[in-house]
């Protein structure tokens, strides 16, 4: 017997576009909890010769988790055997979704996302934009649209002056600050200006600076809505084509009486619900660290467990907040590091993980249908 025969040869097995799926389908995005093959996330796979590339392309902005994503992939993706080399580009596509029956879709924008409060003094504008700021940093090209006619706030806090460009009849350029397009009312009158204007002249003046505002290919327009729940926020919540609605409120019983108010709202309109932020939660002592529940504990939590919508996170009662707002630098620009920035940011990447499980809009699959006489 030959001498080789004494010896058992193990057949080496590539591996295999299976092998990779299943170690895929066992990965979690730590954003989603959602494994990346039933997200639907992983794009031009190729394996060869133990060479493996793939993308990960994440329905929501996260430019700060990228790097961690591709670590994980490519960890899994070696233990696998005989896997030589591994490549892995992660990277975002957001999409447009659909929004309420019968409303006109505006040009430029992929998703319209209402924030609003059933009462005012909630800190509604500065979570506004601070959620803005946070989508931008994370990669998307984002928008706020200041809709409180009779308050604006939005050119305070973004630190923005002068008047906005016509460049074309009808039309007028959005203004920038921090990285975001911006349009308000405050842009066009005197800073102490009263807004002495009844309903249907406020839902004009809202309906022209949302349409005529040139917004260039914008992934999201933050909606910073007018506090409460009567005429005037019912008309712009059926005629704004929005995507979702975000509900902000303290933990306070007054504030979350009115917020609900808000919610059923938009339920009315057939506004999905992306969920609801807990404003002021907690105060921390900057001097001896102590944790006070000021106005309540819980309420927040609570809220959504009635109404079976999602907690999206809670913000403390921070000095930094308002004084960084009133500066015209929000805290997300102004400090991007730090502790108070990652919570908005995780609070921004839950709402545009929400918005990306919604249905999207299917309009501009279809193709124009024109009916002519010949």
């Amino acid at each position: 017997m030959p001498l080789w025969g004494m010896f058992s040869q193990e057949k080496v097995v590539a591996v295999t576009v299976e092998a990779v799926q299943a170690a895929l389908k066992g990965l979690v995005d730590p954003n989603t909890d959602v494994d990346f093959v039933t997200a639907k996330s992983v794009k031009n796979l190729r394996v060869e010769n133990g060479d493996i590339s793939l993308d990960i392309v994440l329905g929501y902005p996260a430019k700060s988790q990228f790097e961690l994503i591709r670590k994980s992939v490519i960890n899994a993706l070696r233990a696998l055997p005989e896997v030589k080399n591994v490549s892995v580009n992660v990277s975002t596509q957001i999409v447009a979704h659909s929004v309420q029956r019968g409303v006109k879709l505006l040009p430029g924008v992929k998703n319209i996302i209402a924030v609003a409060s059933g009462k005012g003094g909630v800190g509604k504008s500065t979570t506004a934009v601070n959620i803005a700021l946070a989508l931008a940093a994370e990669g998307a090209q984002v928008g706020i649209l200041d809709a409180d006619i009779y308050g604006p706030s939005q050119p305070m806090m973004l630190g923005i002056t002068g008047r906005p460009e016509s460049l074309e009849e009808n039309t007028i350029e959005p203004m920038e600050g921090h990285g975001l397009q911006a349009s308000s009312i405050g842009f066009l009158i005197e800073e102490d200006a009263p807004m002495v204007w009844r309903g249907p002249m406020v839902t004009s003046a809202l309906e022209q600076l949302l349409r005529q505002t040139r917004w260039r290919d914008l992934d999201y327009l933050i909606v910073d809505m007018p506090p409460g729940t009567g005429d005037i926020q019912l008309t712009l919540a059926q005629k704004v084509p929005v995507t979702g609605a975000v509900i902000v409120t303290t933990p306070q019983d007054i504030a979350l009486l009115d917020a609900r108010k808000g919610l059923k709202m938009f339920e009315k309109v057939a506004v999905p619900i992306i969920g609801i932020i807990e404003n002021m939660s907690t105060y921390i002592c900057p001097s001896c660290s102590h944790e006070e529940h000021i106005f309540g504990t819980g309420g927040g939590e609570k809220m959504c467990k009635e109404y079976g919508t999602d907690f999206l996170g809670a913000l403390p009662l921070n000095l930094s907040i308002r004084e960084q707002a009133d500066a015209g630098r929000p805290t997300v620009a102004a400090d991007p590091d730090s502790p108070i920035s990652e919570i908005y940011k995780k609070i921004a990447r839950r709402v545009a993980i929400r918005v990306a499980t919604l249905s999207k809009d299917m309009s501009s699959k279809f193709p124009s249908i024109v009916v002519q006489n010949t």
